[in-house]
């Protein structure tokens, strides 16, 4: 890293002390736990809205561009609530008491209404990806996860737009349209539900969710197969919260206003748990964004960035990478961006050291100080983290330490260096919907939920240090020679080298003579480096000066990591994005190694087989 960024200072940020407790058993088996106590969690979500509302009735709660002149319309505290009241009374009218609520659709004003509506008429609150009901050719995943809910009401934005997933789940659910609603017996339209009238049994409701009230059925990703329904409530929601709240200690009246600009879908643990239940906790204001990490959408994501200047800012790597070119171009849009931010977040995966030095220097451009970037680690099933990096570091690829609450149970693995991760606190799952064969396989014998990930310590000597992601177990395999792949690891490794031209990989070798893989180009990346416009992929991949960039990157990095395990020996291009409808991938764009293998197959047996190929790039013969 260049000494500007070295010798630069980091915004402050009052971060909880690195405080831990590691307790070593005979084994070799680790429990890691924060030793700062758990503060006590509010009793319910419900309970944030309310209170928000009695503060500041006024305060912009959700706020999305709408109308004809696509300008930014509010949803206040006051207005959602009266609208909230009205859509629980709806449902309590209704008598499907303890059945689930089905959301279809993406984020809006209204889906954040009735999430909270059907926590109050005790009917979880089950929020779908999207992709599964517009992008799906089948709708095979989606009739699956219906089948399970068995759904009284099933929400959609737009009747017209969610009519083929709505006729092929065929159900009896009531259907609530917020607008071009379809031709159906069952539908009622959101106008209709938010006139009810509520009455005394909206209180009574509230004031019977207990903390284990099931709040909602959240839906694994599917990365490793079907996605699973985890159980939520109440309880995992408030405590996973209080979690998050812990790992900053503001002084009364100083923390900065909340203000959000967030694209990340409330069907996914993050956005859905952490993001959204922190707006209201902190009786912030999130700015529902329209665009989209890809090189379509971006542009609104920029427009929007302009106009909000948000305190914080969640993102994808590839999101990054977009963003750093956007913002060495447009003074605007540095001014804007920097002028309130206090932190920024990645997920997803390791965000390449390059993308991160290069935020940097826009941060230090424009706020003389480097923002923290802040990452996690957690699940579905554990209420989004279970460690967080609470400390400033230039350092990527961090996992951090355990919030206050968990234990973490690190079981060393085989080859000495990296422990197998799992996690017991009280923002855990009980477990999966209708799934008690799962369930069990979920925990061990101590109650630890299962996770299925390797970590090792950055330094053993100095655990307080952090740990860093090592990879998923069940994706690491041997070579024919018996050494040993950390797949996750020599991805991040290969991707970073290949930043930005390629925006993902698939690593082969199973059994095999040496390792390589097959990879996804980044588009728009490529076209920029070439100075050229509306390449696409099959003209990419015969590219030769790509091909000939990525030869290079690879190379450099066999020269750094020699060992047989590391060394890329073999690329393959792929012409054919990832499929959702196979399980390559989901809507956040998290690959699936596994599935990719089975059915790339044709094109893992050419790159061992084949002496040359228009999309073979040969690194080391």
């Amino acid at each position: 890293m260049t000494t500007d960024l070295k010798d630069a200072q980091f915004r402050h940020v009052p971060f909880l002390p690195r405080d831990i407790d590691l307790e070593q058993r005979k084994d070799g088996t680790l429990i890691l736990r924060s030793s700062i106590e758990l503060k006590s969690a509010v009793p319910h979500v419900p309970f944030l809205l309310h209170r928000s509302a009695d503060r500041r009735p006024d305060h912009p709660w959700l706020v999305q561009r709408r109308g004809p002149d696509n300008e930014w319309q509010a949803l206040t505290y006051g207005q959602g609530r009266s609208q909230i009241q009205a859509a629980t009374q709806f449902l309590l009218d209704l008598n499907k008491h303890g059945q689930t609520v089905m959301v279809l659709s993406e984020n809006s004003p209204e889906h954040g209404v009735i999430e909270i509506a059907a926590m109050q008429a005790h009917m979880p609150y089950s929020p779908i990806t999207t992709a599964y009901s517009l992008l799906s050719g089948d709708h095979e995943k989606l009739k699956a996860m219906a089948a399970l809910l068995e759904p009284a009401v099933i929400f959609v934005q737009s009747g017209k737009r969610y009519e083929r997933a709505v006729k092929a789940i065929d159900d009896q659910a009531l259907v609530i349209c917020v607008e071009d609603p379809i031709d159906a017996p069952n539908v009622v339209t959101w106008d209709q539900v938010i006139a009810t009238e509520a009455t005394d049994q909206v209180r009574i409701s509230i004031d019977s969710i207990k903390p284990d009230t099931i709040a909602k059925y959240q839906f694994t990703s599917g990365s490793t197969g079907i996605p699973k329904a985890v159980i939520v409530t109440q309880r995992m929601l408030t405590v996973s919260l209080m979690m998050t709240e812990q790992m900053f200690a503001w002084e009364p009246g100083a923390m900065p206003e909340t203000v959000l600009l967030e694209w990340l879908p409330w069907s996914h643990v993050a956005g859905g748990h952490s993001i959204f239940n922190c707006v209201l906790e902190e009786c912030g204001t999130m700015y529902l964004d329209d665009g989209r990490p890809t090189p379509a959408e971006f542009a609104k994501t920029l427009r929007n960035l302009r106009e909000v200047s948000p305190s914080r800012f969640s993102g994808v790597p590839v999101a990054y990478a977009m963003l750093v070119d956007a913002l060495q171009k447009d003074p605007e849009l540095g001014s804007a961006m920097f002028s309130n931010m206090q932190r920024m977040t990645y997920s997803g995966s390791r965000l390449p050291d390059a993308t991160y030095e290069a935020m940097q220097r826009e941060a230090i451009k424009y706020s003389g100080r480097k923002i923290p970037f802040v990452s996690a680690y957690g699940s579905t099933e554990t209420s989004a983290a279970v460690t967080y990096v609470h400390w400033a570091t230039d350092r990527t690829g961090m996992i951090g330490l355990p919030h206050p609450g968990v234990e973490l149970k690190l079981v060393p693995l085989e080859d000495g260096t990296r422990y197998e991760i799992r996690v017991r606190s009280e923002a855990v799952t009980p477990g999966y919907l209708k799934n008690p064969e799962l369930t069990a396989q979920a925990f061990d014998d101590e109650g630890f939920f299962i996770m299925g990930d390797a970590a090792t310590f950055v330094d053993p000597e100095h655990p307080e240090e952090g740990m860093v992601f090592a990879g998923r177990v069940a994706e690491e395999f041997k070579l024919m020679s018996g050494i040993f792949v950390r797949v996750s690891c020599l991805k991040a490794d290969c991707v970073s080298a290949c930043a930005p031209l390629v925006r993902d990989m698939v690593i082969t070798g199973a059994d095999r003579p040496y390792v390589g893989a097959l990879a996804w180009l980044n588009i728009e990346a490529c076209n920029m480096y070439l100075k050229q416009s509306g390449l696409g992929f099959s003209d990419l991949v015969k590219n030769p000066d790509i091909r000939r960039a990525l030869r290079s990157a690879l190379q450099a990095h066999n020269e750094r990591n020699p060992g047989s395990s590391m060394k890329m020996k073999r690329l393959w291009l792929l012409e054919q994005p990832a499929s959702m409808d196979r399980g390559e991938t989901n809507d956040k764009g998290y690959i699936n190694q596994r599935k990719v293998l089975e059915s790339r197959a044709t094109e893992v047996q050419a790159l061992y087989d084949v002496v040359e190929a228009p999309n073979l790039i040969v690194i080391e013969a």
